[in-house]
């Protein structure tokens, strides 16, 4: 049996143990030490399971994933994301669908300071979804345009997943960042545009509020000082060469903690709240990473994600419909699975097939930069699509008198606005690389 159908008939097998609902972290720690002892025998499986934890969780860069954690953590208890709101709010609150547009862009705010889509949906919807509903927005569009702006908070740097990708393809977390900067831009736009267009369709869906004075307007976005210091410092910083990764993190979670503090928003209670929801997330993404590791050391005694891509890449295919073929199956992955359990289970078989693959003439570097961004944009489709939307199912919760389904129906016009951007960074890779070109 060759390795190609080794790692075929494994991964079905992990395929199979998430349908039984097991978590996806013991799918794949499960599924590959079979498919390690069926390659290489118990004994090189214990040799291996010996040393596995400490080699990946030593890993120095991994330190920026907790820490981006408890900045998220501290933000969210720390008021920050209502002052991001009324900012907005203040300034173009009096368009028709303005609040909507408002909360996105807040949206796009909080998740500069905290880089956790669900954290954001979580936080945003607490803030924004009462007044739309105070604002006499429709349902369907305060519920939709809440999980979709949750959404920008993995593109929008610092990212999680933009961290373990770069872990797992040896890629800098700095220039990630600063790719991910101007497709998370666009997608915040992309969304607003979206608001504007059904609202002007149907003008009872999001109607004009008051509009507010300039002096007014000032006030409030001075109140969003501490957000734009804390992101100017930790972007700016790894941007500069001023700090490493993981020192911008330290300093964002002291700036964003302190902020809290001041704030009136961290108390003893809080921050044992914050720590605890920090060890608990950490916990959750290390166990993946291990369950990860055990899968993909079996794929690579088995050669598979070299024989694919060199099968692939024989087969003479497009390179655009190869890459197509991937998007699908992340698409496909999406309806299924979370976003960074789809990273730590793909990028070890497609990136070497993208790596092999000539896309605009671009150099190695500049296209691992490239997939990677396109990666997580396709990802966070898996976000708000059915049937594990999961910032779907967060709004959801809070607005329990609004019915899932019609979420979901006013989820498809945000898609729409994904699928374009997508074909933008794809067919223009510029926009994903322009930032490390200045």
């Amino acid at each position: 049996m060759t390795g190609i159908e080794q790692g075929l008939l494994i991964a079905g097998l992990m395929i199979l143990l998430l349908a039984l609902r097991m978590h996806i972290a013991m799918a794949m720690m499960l599924a590959g030490s079979i498919g390690y002892v069926w390659v290489g025998g118990p004994d090189a499986l214990l040799n291996y399971m010996k040393n596995a934890a400490y080699a990946r969780y030593s890993i120095y860069d991994l330190s920026v994933v907790p820490l981006f954690l408890l900045m998220g953590q501290f933000a969210t208890h720390g008021g920050l994301s209502k002052a991001l709101f009324s900012a907005g709010n203040a300034m173009i609150g009096h368009w028709r669908g303005g609040m909507a547009m408002a909360a996105v862009s807040a949206c796009a705010g909080f998740g500069a300071i905290c880089g956790s889509s669900l954290a954001t949906a979580a936080t945003m919807g607490q803030v924004a979804l009462p007044e739309l509903k105070r604002h006499n927005y429709s349902p369907r569009m305060a519920t939709a345009a809440l999980a979709a702006g949750g959404t920008l908070g993995i593109l929008i740097p610092p990212s999680v997943p933009l961290v373990i990708y770069a872990i797992l393809t040896e890629q800098n977390i700095a220039k990630l960042f600063m790719a991910a900067f101007v497709p998370g831009l666009i997608a915040m736009t992309g969304y607003m545009i979206v608001i504007g267009i059904l609202c002007r369709i149907d003008p009872t869906a999001g109607p004009a509020g008051e509009r507010v004075s300039w002096s007014g307007r000032l006030a409030a976005l001075i109140e969003t000082w501490p957000v734009m210091l804390i992101f100017a410092v930790v972007i700016g910083g790894i941007y500069g060469g001023y700090f490493t990764p993981t020192e911008a993190a330290s300093i964002g979670t002291l700036a964003t903690a302190f902020v809290a503090w001041k704030s009136g928003g961290l108390d003893k209670k809080s921050f044992l709240a914050c720590m605890y929801g920090t060890a608990q997330a950490t916990a959750m993404i290390f166990l993946i990473l291990l369950g990860a590791d055990i899968m993909n050391v079996f794929l690579a005694l088995t050669q598979m994600p070299t024989e694919l891509a060199k099968w692939v890449v024989g087969l003479g295919y497009s390179p655009l419909l190869i890459l197509a073929v991937i998007i699908c199956i992340y698409l496909f992955l999406g309806c299924i699975m979370d976003s960074l359990s789809m990273l730590l289970l793909t990028i070890p078989i497609f990136f070497p097939i993208i790596m092999g693959t000539d896309y605009w003439g671009m150099d190695p570097e500049s296209k691992a930069i490239w997939f990677g961004i396109l990666a997580l944009m396709v990802v966070e489709i898996g976000l708000i699509t059915p049937p594990v939307g999961m910032n779907v199912f967060i709004i959801s919760s809070m607005a329990k008198d609004v019915p899932m389904k019609e979420t979901f129906k006013g989820i498809v016009p945000f898609l729409i606005s994904d699928v374009v951007r997508i074909l933008l960074i794809v067919f223009f890779p510029i926009i994903a690389l322009v930032a490390l070109k200045l």
